[in-house]
């Protein structure tokens, strides 16, 4: 056989003619094609329909130049993708399992390829590197990426064009090459802002209607082609219309989360490497320290914590008052203080609010007696049960008590003290992590609860009712604390009920109040007892504002001296501030 050699021959009473395009060695690179080549037992002949030819050919064996991926193995360092192994293992095996196999294996099998894979998780995640180095890994096309507004167009009908061209490549290739296509990859970024929900939309147009019923059709109808995969990526997977989502459509959902300790170790070291390489890393960054204290970090605010901490590095290295001045390379290196100093400027979208439960216990937290010893000691053993316990991936506990008894500062230092990663008053949000706490603080506050009537918002109250029994995701652990003080108003609505377990956080007693003024060492020794009898049974916030309002003096300017240790409060003043509270 010769190359451009045309051969008739006969198939089943038809005669047909093909030509023979080019030779090669079995192994031999395709750019380095044979003029000639003897038939023997050992040759294979790979058929190509020409277009529009109206030809399918079908179980033939697979071309060894057509393997589906450039290189022999994956090496996700590489590609600089840290922390996402176990994803991009389900990607394989969902998405591109089938598509190793020649296409008579997966014929006889009576599958389908999978057209379609959707990307979903917090932003910075590393969604879109995924979906573009899926692209570069592929041997195929290059793939067609498209921001999702880019579609749109102000033209009616030349949105759904857009679509249309998308598919156009595709559609040629198959029709010319059949099962033996290569496998076209479009990847669609922000897929949310196009595929919108059918029916959302109010703008009266239809277009995003439009261009889900496309997407549909190129997909999944009547001539659906098979050399596609559709990588969708979003943000929110909620806006998605159901339809695009069913099998046959974007069936693979993978959802691209916050990583683990781990995950977070193999990022750093992946935006570290060329440092290290170039002796521009100093001894003492320890980047598994840096992963235990990043948590709730995405990819993409590791890669800002790396980028502050160079800019730290740099920054040493000039001079502001001479900037002309010659810079020495060879002594840039990036210190662990460097990273710290990173760790402080870039914060976490969904991390621990720290500074908002800090707020919540401004006083810190003192020993005022058993009684709130004890419920603390409960509400750890909570976390610690969420945090170990298979069978309780949801814990609810509500803290009810009189207004300032410290319900407040008791849930936010159970936050604080569980060490987990997301501490907020968002609850879907809190799905993003492994371990969450959230803390509804004043619960009648949210409900909109007015005593005269009684007045409240059910809507809110039913939403709260649902969240506070919906058993999270597989895999999330969610403790939620509730803090009230209309424990009658919660009974009468049913929401006391909702919670696993409740506690009473009871005023000061004498005792108790002693404990806290001798912590707070305002008062003479021999004054302490005679205070603390007139808080007896006092919430402990009032507690802390009479001691700030004393603390001014009868004449004021004092406080600074008192809290310094250097005066203490005046016991008659004291109760004249108290006497008038009490009175008004």
């Amino acid at each position: 056989m010769t190359s451009g050699q045309r051969v008739p021959f006969e198939f089943y009473g038809t005669n047909y003619i093909f030509s023979v395009n080019q030779a090669l060695l079995e192994g031999q690179e395709s750019s380095t094609p044979l003029d000639r080549g003897f038939l023997s037992s050992d040759t294979y002949i790979i058929f190509e329909a020409a277009p529009n030819s109206g030809i399918k050919v079908i179980n033939q064996k697979e071309a060894a130049s057509s393997k589906l991926f450039k290189d022999k193995e994956f090496n996700l360092e590489k590609l600089g993708i840290g922390g996402l192994s176990s994803e991009f293992t389900d990607i394989f095996r969902r998405a591109f399992a089938s598509r190793v196999f020649p296409p008579h294996v997966v014929s006889k099998l009576g599958i389908k390829h999978v057209k379609g894979m959707l990307l979903y998780g917090p932003p910075g995640t590393g969604k879109t590197l995924m979906a573009r180095q899926i692209g570069k890994l592929l041997n195929g096309k290059d793939p067609k990426i498209v921001n999702g507004p880019e579609v749109l167009s102000k033209f009616v009908g030349e949105t759904e064009k857009n679509v249309r061209d998308l598919f156009l490549d595709a559609e040629n290739d198959q029709k010319a090459q059949g099962d033996h296509s290569d496998l076209h990859v479009i990847i669609f970024d922000e897929i949310d802002a196009i595929c919108k929900s059918r029916g959302s939309s109010r703008d009266g147009t239809g277009v995003h209607d439009s261009i889900v019923n496309q997407l549909l059709t190129k997909i999944d109808g009547v001539e659906a082609l098979n050399n596609v995969l559709l990588i969708g990526m979003t943000n929110r997977k909620d806006l998605l219309d159901e339809a695009l989502l069913r099998p046959g459509r974007l069936e693979v959902h993978i959802e691209i989360n916050l990583p683990d300790e781990n995950g977070r170790l193999q990022i750093l070291q992946i935006h570290t490497s060329k440092m290290r390489e170039s002796s521009f890393l100093s001894p003492d960054v320890n980047l598994q320290e840096l992963a235990a204290r990043t948590k709730n970090y995405s990819g993409a605010e590791l890669e800002g914590v790396v980028k502050s901490a160079v800019s730290f590095a740099l920054n040493r290295q000039i001079s502001m008052d001479d900037l002309t001045k010659p810079l020495d390379e060879e002594s840039i290196k990036v210190t662990m203080d460097d990273f710290v100093n990173g760790l402080h400027e870039i914060t976490p979208a969904f991390g621990a609010s720290t500074d908002d439960l800090e707020r919540c216990r401004l006083h810190g937290i003192v020993d005022c007696g058993k009684a709130h010893q004890h419920i603390f000691q409960r509400a750890m053993l909570l976390v610690e049960q969420v945090k170990v316990s298979r069978g309780s991936p949801l814990v609810t506990c509500l803290l009810q008590g009189s207004a300032g008894s410290g319900k407040s500062a008791l849930a936010a230092t159970v936050g604080i003290d569980s060490d987990f990663a997301y501490v907020k008053i968002v609850f879907e949000d809190a799905y993003k992590s492994q371990f969450s706490i959230i803390i509804l603080d004043d619960i009648e506050r949210l409900l909109e609860f007015v005593a005269i009537g009684p007045r409240f918002s059910n809507l809110i109250s039913q939403t709260l009712m649902v969240l506070l029994k919906r058993v999270p995701p597989k895999g999330k652990n969610l403790l939620v604390i509730g803090t009230t003080s209309e424990t009658t108003f919660l009974d009468s609505i049913g929401m006391s009920g909702v919670f696993s377990v409740t506690y009473e956080v009871p005023k000061l007693t004498k005792e108790d109040a002693a404990k806290v003024l001798r912590h707070l060492n305002v008062f003479d020794e021999g004054d302490v007892e005679t205070a603390a009898e007139a808080l007896d049974d006092m919430p402990i916030k009032k507690l802390y504002t009479l001691v700030e309002m004393a603390a001014q003096g009868p004449q004021g300017g004092s406080a600074e001296a008192i809290y310094a240790g250097e005066e203490k409060i005046d016991l008659n003043h004291f109760f004249s501030i108290l006497s008038d509270i009490i009175r008004y």
